[in-house]
């Protein structure tokens, strides 16, 4: 197989919005986990800033260029990943219902107390091992054989389309949005800024 140049900017833009989202997912862990034991005083407004962002970034931003660019190319190039891709495509639509849920289970948590707090928990613990389990497949599974597939004109539309998407938060000022909403959930406590554990 031909090689080909690995280095793509729409490579570098999942990897960091892997990254962001990865944060604030920890960031929820960290909340619930906290409450659990027993810091029952935590202010939900920092839940609702990370719920926000991942209901936001992931579905408006993240999912539709996967979805709609990267993924339908890898596809045109091979059929080895159809399955896995649609499973991907699948877990993005399922992403959102489990979203809509962790509203639910907060809202019950904040109105009826402690004994709606242990399905609020175990939502969150779901949530992040499905997203993390997600993104582990995209990096480890998908990405490699793009960079193997693709060739330079793919990769020029990928690139560009995600390119695009920055550039268009930008100019409507979404990506200042964002940003603050992730410097606020990277404040909320010091365990974000040693890092991520993906397995936890």
């Amino acid at each position: 197989m031909t090689h080909r140049n690995n280095h793509h900017i729409s490579l570098d833009i999942i990897q960091k919005e892997h990254e962001h989202l990865s944060v604030a997912i920890q960031g929820m862990l960290y909340f619930v986990r906290s409450i659990k034991n027993g810091n029952d005083t935590q202010d939900l407004k920092i839940f609702r800033t990370m719920l926000y962002y991942i209901t936001e970034y992931p579905e408006r931003i993240h999912h539709p260029k996967e979805d709609q660019i990267l993924f339908a190319k890898i596809k045109e190039r091979t059929h080895q990943l159809d399955n896995e891709l649609d499973a991907l495509s699948e877990q993005h639509s399922n992403g959102e219902l489990l979203v809509h849920r962790l509203h639910d289970a907060l809202l019950r948590y904040e109105f009826g107390g402690a004994e709606a707090f242990q399905q609020f928990h175990t939502l969150v613990e779901q949530y992040a091992h499905f997203y993390y389990a997600h993104m582990r497949t995209e990096e480890e599974c998908i990405l490699p054989v793009a960079k193997l597939v693709l060739n330079d004109a793919d990769w020029k539309v990928v690139d560009a389309s995600f390119i695009k998407n920055q550039e268009m938060m930008d100019e409507t000022g979404e990506r200042y949005n964002y940003d603050q909403m992730f410097a606020q959930i990277c404040s909320f406590t010091p365990l974000l800024n040693e890092g991520t554990d993906r397995k936890k």
